[in-house]
């Protein structure tokens, strides 16, 4: 499986002006077909808590553009949106290659910018297929609560990759770094995470620190604070051996989720 990872600034609130960076990011860096392509939360807005104002419909610019680009570069792209979907408002990541479309609602709401009070959680874990690799669809905050992305490989609804789409705080970064690697290491799955960099309308900066993680915990890419794409091949051979020879998943504990949806907690 192969993956680029977009770490860039983005531009406050302005969806068209993000949209036109992003198609010549993409343009210039010409991945490869078959191949995923990462963009970071909120990327046509930032993180930004004015959902009332910012929200597209599912048939609105933002994701009409990730379909269209999908399509015609034969990739499958993903990152979040501010969506609007039946009066409700959502942080919802797309993951399409253009004729397909899942998408998953940020689950965990960052109550500390007040993002419960803009918008609605959602209620499902998603786990896609891209051609015959399982992948897990996060964002963000998610990445504190360790069972939300609790994996079993030997079962029907585990993975392999583990994607967190953020806009993370630079004064937050050693947090960052350290939760991407423990969900790495207990999940026994790749794990990449994409964050922007910048400062967004709030005065909040952003490092980025973009990584990609392998089933042990070890660093196979690590972006810093530049403004790049870069493009890493996951072997999923190796991750499975690896398995096999350390299979701490077969002595996890069971449990079962119940979802509390009354409150971001």
């Amino acid at each position: 499986m192969q993956c680029y990872l977009v770490q860039s600034a983005l531009s406050w609130e302005d969806i068209p002006a993000n949209l036109a960076h992003f198609e010549q990011l993409l343009t210039q860096a010409s991945p490869s077909a078959g191949s995923v392509v990462i963009l970071p939360e909120m990327f046509s807005t930032g993180f930004s808590m004015a959902s009332a104002k910012l929200a597209e419909p599912m048939h609105g610019s933002a994701v009409t553009w990730m379909r269209d680009a999908a399509a015609r570069l034969g990739i499958t792209l993903t990152g979040s949106l501010i969506i609007e979907d039946s009066g409700n408002y959502y942080n919802r990541m797309i993951w399409t290659n253009g004729a397909d479309l899942t998408s998953y609602d940020k689950r965990h709401l960052f109550r500390m910018a007040g993002e419960h009070n803009y918008y609605s959680m959602g209620e499902q874990q998603v786990v896609v297929d891209e051609g015959g690799t399982s992948v897990c669809l996060q964002i963000c905050y998610d990445l504190r609560f360790p069972v939300w992305a609790r994996n079993n490989p030997g079962a029907n609804a585990g993975y392999d990759v583990l994607i967190y789409v953020a806009n993370w705080p630079a004064a937050r970064s050693e947090q960052w770094l350290a939760l991407l690697k423990a969900r790495a290491i207990e999940n026994q799955s790749y794990v990449i995470g994409v964050n922007r960099i910048g400062v967004d309308g709030n005065d909040v900066a952003y490092q980025g620190d973009s990584v990609v993680l392998d089933y042990a915990g070890n660093t196979v890419l690590h972006l810093e604070d530049r403004a790049v794409v870069e493009n890493v091949v996951l072997d999923m051979p190796a991750m499975q051996a690896f398995r096999e020879s350390f299979p701490a998943y077969l002595d996890a504990d069971s449990f079962e989720i119940r979802l509390n949806l009354n409150d971001g907690d």
